[in-house]
């Protein structure tokens, strides 16, 4: 499975073709989808471009993305940057009226378990995000409720290439008990390694513009849907015909 993410905590002036608004969303997924995403990570902003949880915020972006791709599971981010607060990020959780497929836990952050929680008990998917270099994995693990997640998004930080393969093989293993799919993926430098290597393994990833804004060969890429279509033409290459060369 591949999924888009879309725009993450970035803003634009990082990069003018970031999708902000709902409708920038909405045109950015079913493009993305075109090119061949097959599931949709978001996070919703405010007015002034900031990561939000807001109900009202959340509502918008889910629903106009629903209706650019129906059809296509459609989440977002509960990171603690929006909302530093535990107890405040489950209420927000609590309070949504538009309830997207899945949504991101951070589970290096304080309080990832309950807001998991609420997630749970409003039938929101769960996608439980271990961060490479951080105790998140055995944190999950722990977890009582870690096999009644969606998936297991393994994150790798490290930015360098070896350093971030050997950081992902590293990630794989300590999530080799967990019960759900993974999910592998990197971030800027590390994104298309890291790619490549979920694609090697027939592991579930992703790209997007929250994870990289160049294309493989370092050019800056169009869009999402830019982005998706590089990460098409990895995946789909099938191994035993490369490795039997020209």
């Amino acid at each position: 499975m591949l999924q888009v993410c879309l725009n993450g905590v970035r803003s634009r002036a990082e990069s003018p073709r970031l999708p902000v608004t709902a409708a920038e969303l909405a045109v950015a997924a079913h493009e993305a989808v075109a090119a061949g995403a097959e599931d949709i990570h978001l996070h919703p902003k405010d007015r002034d471009g900031q990561d939000t949880l807001e109900a009202a915020a959340v509502a918008a972006a889910v629903s106009a993305v629903r209706a650019a791709a129906p059809g296509v599971p459609v989440g977002v981010t509960t990171g603690a940057w929006a909302v530093p607060d535990p107890h405040l990020r489950a209420a927000h959780v609590r309070s949504w009226t538009v309830l997207p497929d899945h949504a991101s836990v951070n589970w290096h952050e304080d309080g990832a378990a309950e807001v998991a929680a609420a997630l749970l008990e409003r039938g929101v998917g769960v996608e439980a995000g271990i961060y490479s270099g951080t105790p998140a994995a055995q944190r999950f693990l722990d977890w009582p409720g870690s096999a009644r997640v969606l998936r297991v998004l393994a994150e790798v930080t490290a930015t360098g290439t070896p350093d971030a393969l050997h950081a992902a093989e590293g990630l794989l293993a300590e999530l080799s008990s967990a019960a759900a799919p993974i999910l592998l993926h990197g971030e800027d430098a590390s994104a298309w390694p890291v790619l490549r290597l979920a694609a090697a393994q027939r592991l579930d990833t992703r790209i997007g513009m929250e994870d990289v804004l160049n294309l493989p060969d370092g050019e800056p890429a169009a869009g999402n849907a830019a982005l998706v279509r590089a990460a098409r033409g990895i995946i789909d290459v099938d191994p035993a015909r490369e490795s039997m060369g020209p």
